[in-house]
């Protein structure tokens, strides 16, 4: 693969949540986006998720040339990638299927075109088997749901990605506002869903032996680590933690306590009874709220904070060039 021209026109695969969240968040980067699905309604839906979606992007910032003209839509395949410089693909997760589209788009597209798979559970080296003459240029580019407000995107090579293909892909989403983390292995889950994970059981534990109600371990969480988590990682919060001795102090004063915690943390097996004691929680701590209405407090909060942290981010750039 060689660097070619700049990526101004992508390729949807499947425009399901993640799809056409995508959609939104490249229309509103000025970039020109061709969606295919073959589901009957598929365009319809699309553009009208784009359409609840301009709001919030155009109150983060729009870039020169973003429009909603710029999204065409078409139920072939092979019209739809033709003349991309990007794909983005967000298909079923069956690696069966994964494997023949990509054998598909590996011959309809020239090499220097990157596949990128929002893959969630899937690894790349076994998706890139059926691109079976360029899988060097595909790569693992998952999003944090949603990614037009969410801008964290996991990159992750399989066995046969070129370290090209990673930094193009990299550069690229970076371009657009997001951040990047590289994954030097390929993991289920990949990180940010297995950080999820871990919590996630630990919460069901919590809940399902009656030691805190579903509101009250949403409650602990939301207001106390998952504001700092907001802020700053586990790492720097950590280093914050041992005070001015640091990182070092902090595991000379915690190394012990922690641990042993880390040997009482549950294993729930999440049978009928247990998921019914988790639904009926969590029913009692949603009361008569409807999905669109939480929708809605997620997304004006989130809106807030990462309008605080870009400016936040700015200022910190600008002090970092007045001080060289």
């Amino acid at each position: 693969m060689t660097d070619t021209k700049p990526i101004r026109r992508i390729a949807i695969i499947g425009t399901g949540v993640i799809g056409a969240s995508w959609t939104a968040l490249f229309l509103a980067k000025g970039l020109q986006v061709v969606a295919t699905d073959v589901a009957p309604s598929a365009e319809a839906a699309l553009r009208k998720f784009v359409e609840a979606a301009w709001p919030a992007l155009k109150r983060l910032g729009l870039s020169p040339g973003a429009s909603q003209s710029n999204l065409s839509f078409t139920p072939a395949l092979a019209q739809a990638v033709a003349n991309d410089d990007l794909v983005q693909e967000n298909g079923p997760e069956r690696i069966d299927f994964k494997q023949k589209l990509y054998g598909g788009l590996d011959q309809m597209l020239p090499p220097d075109v990157i596949i990128a798979s929002s893959s969630s559970g899937l690894t790349m080296s076994e998706i890139q088997k059926g691109a079976r003459s360029h899988p060097e240029r595909c790569v693992i580019a998952h999003p944090f749901n949603p990614p037009h407000l969410i801008p964290l995107v996991e990159i992750v090579g399989g066995a046969k990605t070129s370290e090209e293909t990673i930094r193009r892909a990299a550069e690229f989403y970076t371009s657009i506002g997001q951040r990047t983390v590289r994954l030097n292995k390929e993991l289920p889950g990949h990180v940010a869903n297995r950080l999820q994970a871990a919590l996630g059981r630990e919460v069901y534990h919590l809940v399902s032996e009656g030691v805190v109600s579903a509101a009250d371990v949403d409650t602990a969480l939301s207001w106390g680590p998952g504001l700092r988590w907001g802020v700053m990682g586990n790492m720097m919060l950590n280093h914050l933690g041992g005070g001015p001795g640091g990182i070092e102090h902090f595991f000379q004063q915690f190394t012990g306590p922690m641990t042993a915690w880390w040997k009482t943390l549950g294993s729930p097996v999440l049978t009928p009874e247990v998921q019914k004691k988790l639904i009926d929680s969590v029913h009692a701590e949603v009361g008569s709220r409807t999905i669109a209405e939480l929708e809605a407090e997620r997304d004006e909060i989130l809106l807030g904070l990462i309008e605080l942290r870009t400016k936040r981010s700015k200022t910190a750039a600008r002090h970092e060039v007045a001080a060289e």
